[in-house]
């Protein structure tokens, strides 16, 4: 239950992060905006980011670390709150 937590909250950043930017939401994450100027897109951006979290969640479970990605959990929910919020602040001002 654990990881199928972590993929669809990795899978709700994903889509809301997307949304966001094309209302013209601003990228806090220094690697996808990283990834932004380097010219790769959004929707490769935020991917890439993703690959990135999944390596680590590999990572803690390689070395027993679950404990981590239940706050990792914590920390992509109350994302992807925010990430809402935004969305209907900017859908709301348009």
């Amino acid at each position: 239950m654990l990881l199928l937590t972590f993929a669809l909250l990795q899978l709700v950043d994903f889509a809301t992060t997307l949304v966001g930017l094309s209302l013209g939401a601003s990228e806090a994450s220094p690697l996808v905006r990283f990834l932004l100027a380097s010219g790769l897109g959004p929707v490769l951006s935020v991917g890439g980011s993703k690959l990135v979290a999944f390596a680590l969640a590999g990572a803690c479970l390689f070395l027993q670390r679950r404990h981590v990605i239940r706050w990792i959990n914590y920390w992509y929910a109350a994302l992807g709150a925010w990430n809402i919020f935004i969305i209907v602040r900017l859908a709301t001002v348009a």
